[in-house]
């Protein structure tokens, strides 16, 4: 279904991991379609995450980036693990560009989990960011919506919060497994709330997206060291080896705006069929 040019005037949206990926492409195309775009970052390295993760400069590449489709853009340094800190982002945005409609809980870590890692730490660690940072995204920003008895929320979950395939038990996959599958839980329980309130909730379920994340030397060393079933397990359906940023915000964008008004509830895959295989 087509989003119409503009469909999201005169709307705020909150969009966290913004920095770079699919958070970027995320803010760049709510921009696109009229939106202002409160951008959240942590900018720093978590320990236990054995990739580069993203940097202020690439926070100031995807302001850049919102504002040269015309779009006005907050951007802010916090960790989605700090609750007050993000309460204290949001309503220093809100004085600035209006208060939130839309809530796009997006960042995540994906740690490898290499023999010379804390599994515990790493569990944890993906555990706070991937689970408890999205509960703290939704606490610090739906006030907002519910003030205005309308709104959407899309919580970025994975195909391995369908699907449990590819699991090594290790820390960094049971996390990530754990906290996308929750996502799904969270996500219907946070619909039957607020849906009598005009606010719409859902999860998008991505494959391997051509991002940093995945994209790294440490991912494909890992992958090119790991028994060879692991690759297999993780393959597509369609013979693509990933999937876009913009494929995924094409979704979000249907999700967020009137073409999708009555679409409240769902678990979105845009996966190339990998939840099929």
């Amino acid at each position: 279904m087509e989003v119409s040019v503009g469909a999201l005037d005169g709307k705020v949206a909150v969009v966290t991991g913004a920095a770079r990926g699919q958070g970027r492409s995320h803010a760049v195309a709510l921009a696109r379609e009229g939106a202002a775009v409160i951008a959240i970052d942590i900018c720093a390295q978590i320990p236990s995450v054995e990739y580069p993760m993203a940097t202020p400069d690439d926070l100031a590449e995807t302001v850049a980036q919102v504002r040269g489709v015309g779009g006005r853009i907050v951007a802010a340094e916090a960790d989605v693990r700090d609750l007050d800190a993000l309460r204290t982002v949001i309503a220093d945005a809100e004085n600035q560009l209006g208060s939130v409609d839309i809530i796009l809980a997006n960042a995540g870590i994906a740690p490898v989990g290499l023999p010379d890692q804390d599994s515990v730490r790493q569990f944890n660690d993906v555990i706070g960011v991937n689970l408890v940072g999205v509960y703290n995204t939704v606490t610090a920003a739906v006030d907002s919506l519910i003030a205005k008895g309308s709104g959407s929320i899309v919580l970025v979950s994975s195909t391995q919060g369908l699907k449990g395939t590819g699991g090594q038990g290790t820390g960094a996959s049971l996390g990530y497994t754990c906290a996308k599958h929750a996502l799904v839980g969270m996500m219907r329980n946070l619909a039957n709330w607020l849906g009598p309130q005009g606010i719409r909730v859902n999860t998008i379920h991505p494959t391997g997206v051509a991002t940093p994340m995945i994209q790294n030397e440490v991912m494909e060393s890992f992958f090119a060291a790991a028994d060879p079933s692991l690759f297999e397990s993780t393959k597509n359906l369609l013979p693509i080896p990933w999937v876009e940023p913009e494929d995924i915000s094409n979704a979000v964008l249907y999700l967020v705006s009137d073409t999708g008004r009555y679409v409240t509830g769902v678990a979105l895959p845009v996966d190339a069929g990998f939840s099929a295989r």
